[in-house]
């Protein structure tokens, strides 16, 4: 990847939900199936075919729309844009699980709106989150805090890609959702790590090997 090269806006909720994850998929192009991401494709099958239709409300409904925000190099598709009467943006990220809150799905939202306002010229002060599974909308202000942490992320995933340099597994209850999870290896990587540990405090006064 090159320093300007833009970034993928699912590389920012990769980012936030794992490190080792938005590397994996966007640096070394690994990929891999599992329930989740079939349940996430099937979800997103509608909104994947772009097209625009009348809503309720004098609302414009535009599927799969191009987005880009040249200030923080970001660049990719939207699931839906709701334009309100008054031309508004109104984004709608689409999720296959229960309606409860993610804070990298807000943050992908919040890319979203960042790249609308600057292509509309318009502000986008909400968004929405529909989770399939509840089948209902969870409306997402975009705070200032939510608009400076996806700069701050834009910007670590530029240096990570940028710099080929791929973290460490978290271990934890997210690796066992991960459809990554054969080829990322927390597990051993982590054992490897603690082992690595022992043999260097092995002969320490106090150490862990003592």
């Amino acid at each position: 990847m090159e320093p300007e090269d833009p970034i993928p806006l699912s590389a920012l909720e990769h980012w936030t939900y794992c490190p080792r994850q938005c590397c994996l998929i966007h640096a070394e192009q690994a990929f891999a199936e599992n329930m989740h991401t079939l349940r996430g494709q099937a979800v997103h099958a509608r909104t994947d075919e772009p097209g625009v239709e009348a809503g309720i409300e004098g609302r414009r409904i535009a599927r799969a729309e191009p987005l880009w925000c040249d200030r923080l190099g970001l660049v990719g598709k939207s699931d839906v844009v709701e334009f309100l009467p008054d031309g508004t943006p109104y984004p709608v990220e689409y999720k296959h699980g229960r309606k409860r809150e993610k804070r990298h799905d807000d943050i992908q939202l919040a890319a979203q709106a960042l790249c609308l306002e600057e292509m509309t010229g318009k502000p986008v002060p909400f968004g929405a989150i529909y989770h399939a599974s509840s089948r209902r909308r969870r409306e997402v202000a975009i705070t200032g805090d939510l608009r400076q942490a996806v700069e701050t992320c834009a910007a670590e995933v530029r240096a990570a890609l940028w710099g080929l340099t791929l973290p460490p597994p978290l271990n934890d209850k997210r690796c066992r959702e991960c459809s990554l999870a054969e080829i990322c290896q927390p597990a051993l990587l982590a054992e490897r790590e603690r082992r690595d540990r022992l043999a260097k405090t092995l002969f320490e006064p106090n150490g862990e090997g003592a």
